[in-house]
């Protein structure tokens, strides 16, 4: 057995948790917990009142920017100082990504806000600011994917492997 089962799925051992290993789980919790106290920084920082709710906004799309700097350093970047090819942490995803970045963005509370834009008859405003969150959002990302190409010089070092 290669330790899974026909599935794909990992099998349940004694060092995991419904399939995914302790130290996993702990660096997602912990994550968590330190981009949730980020979000709510920030929060403080911009008290968001109606009719935009600007807090929100600027949480998802700087959370976005940084996810699209967190993917060009997690799957692109191979390389230590010296030169030498390495490998990220297999910790660094499930804590950079789902944990501090899942708990610093808020799209539900994005998806509350945009309801009760509705509830209150700001129509117009409540696709403004669902449409603008995404668009918004998805151009940070590209964004953050060109910076983290840029401050990397994995653009060169992508584009000089193209013309090989």
């Amino acid at each position: 057995m290669n330790g899974r089962r026909k599935s794909g799925r990992p099998e349940r051992g004694p060092l995991t948790v419904a399939g995914v290993e302790p130290a996993v789980l702990a660096a997602v919790s912990v994550g968590g917990a330190i981009g949730a106290l980020g979000r709510y920084g920030l929060s403080l920082l911009i008290r968001s009142t109606y009719p935009i709710p600007w807090a929100t906004f600027v949480t998802n799309v700087s959370g976005c920017f940084a996810i699209g700097v967190l993917m060009v350093f997690v799957t692109e970047v191979r390389f230590t100082r010296s030169g030498e090819p390495a490998l990220p942490s297999r910790l660094t995803r499930p804590f950079l990504g789902v944990g501090v970045l899942g708990g610093y963005t808020t799209f539900s509370t994005y998806a509350v806000e945009v309801r009760r834009l509705l509830e209150s008859g700001a129509v117009a405003r409540a696709f403004l600011y669902l449409g603008g969150s995404v668009v918004t959002g998805l151009t940070a990302v590209v964004l953050g994917i060109a910076a983290g190409r840029l401050t990397t010089g994995t653009a060169r070092r992508l584009g000089a492997r193209d013309e090989q």
